[in-house]
């Protein structure tokens, strides 16, 4: 038996529950050939002695991390500022909460090639990855394809294939019901701030905006582009008011452009909702802290993460996952803005 001064060995787990070493270590990773009674026998020593498997010796049977992969491929100071991002890595955390599975978080560098992400998931550092916040070139869609390494996109991804598995909330709907809700207001010149068009996000709800513009008989030419950011969206409120002075309602894609449209309208001495009203995307915190509070969309980004964790989990467990996409109903929340 172990002393106080030692930790229990593999070889005193088989000799308490009395079964062959090989037995108790095919019974602590993962019970591959082993019987009930001896199963049992072995979970009683490993609690009896307080044994903790040594997690090198186990990957070498087992071929597991014990790790799991958070792939966002946007620079790293972004996860201070972004509500998105944050919002991913609560998802992810409350997912493995109660688990003993390793987080491993990969950004993207400045001026670095996202390769660097692809051969660090494909040199077998972890068990599988979620990937959120993708870009159209980022090739991460096709390498994970490649590599067969177990993934799940938090956002619809670009590729028609069947194979990959993701997460994501009805962005057109999303688009549609903010834009909607500046028609019911008796809005007629409204403009949006779009997403980044290299993202499926910016592209769906920019989709929304225009099905809810045409099907009230409006125009759909007020249109700047943004990058989901505070500054992105100013700069993009700057050039709709340059070109489109007569708008009376933007619909901003994210809640930070929304931010930053509220902070140019002021400069420029436009009200709000007086003579512009303004919706946002998000609903994760921002919009309750602009003046006046946003009226925004619910982006679930937490159930939406923790339900790719899940799935991801099953994945890597051998388990059978239905390809079919877990899509989130949008929901409008009331602010001050229109």
């Amino acid at each position: 038996m172990s002393t106080p001064s030692t930790a229990p060995t593999l070889d005193e787990v088989a000799q308490t529950a009395g079964v062959s070493r090989s037995t108790a270590s095919r019974a602590i990773n993962g019970g591959l050939r082993v019987s009930p009674e001896a199963q049992a026998a072995v979970d009683a020593a490993v609690a009896q002695l307080g044994y903790t498997p040594n997690r090198a010796a186990r990957s070498l049977v087992t071929r597991r991390t014990d790790s799991i992969a958070l792939v966002v491929p946007e620079p790293d100071e972004r996860i201070l500022t972004d509500p998105f991002l944050a919002g991913a890595m609560r998802g992810v955390s409350a997912a493995l909460a109660g688990t003993d599975l390793q987080l491993v978080l990969l950004f993207a560098r400045p001026d670095e090639p996202v390769n660097r992400i692809v051969r660090y998931l494909r040199s077998g550092h972890v068990d599988g990855a979620i990937v959120a916040s993708h870009h159209r070139e980022d090739d991460l869609e096709e390498a994970l394809l490649a590599s067969r390494l177990p993934a799940v996109f938090v956002g619809r991804p670009f590729a028609s294939t069947a194979d990959l598995v993701y997460v994501d909330v009805d962005n057109v709907e999303g688009g549609r019901i903010a834009t909607q809700r500046l028609v019911d207001a008796g809005r007629r010149r409204i403009a949006t701030i779009t997403g980044p068009q290299d993202m499926t996000a910016g592209v769906d709800r920019l989709t929304g905006w225009r099905q809810a513009l045409r099907a009230a008989g409006l125009a759909t030419d007020a249109v700047a582009a943004g990058d989901f950011a505070v500054a992105g969206g100013a700069a993009a409120m700057e050039r709709l008011l340059a070109e489109h002075p007569d708008l009376d309602a933007v619909f901003a894609a994210s809640d930070l452009m929304a931010e930053g449209a509220l902070r140019v309208l002021t400069a420029h001495g436009r009200s709000v909702p007086g003579d512009v009203a303004v919706v946002g995307f998000d609903n994760l915190g921002v919009a309750a802290s602009t003046s006046p509070a946003l009226t925004t969309v619910q982006n679930p980004v937490v159930e939406m993460v923790k339900t790719a964790t899940d799935l991801l989990l099953d994945l890597v467990a051998g388990h059978v996952v239905p390809v079919r996409p877990r899509i989130f109903a949008p929901r409008l929340i009331d602010g001050a803005s229109v």
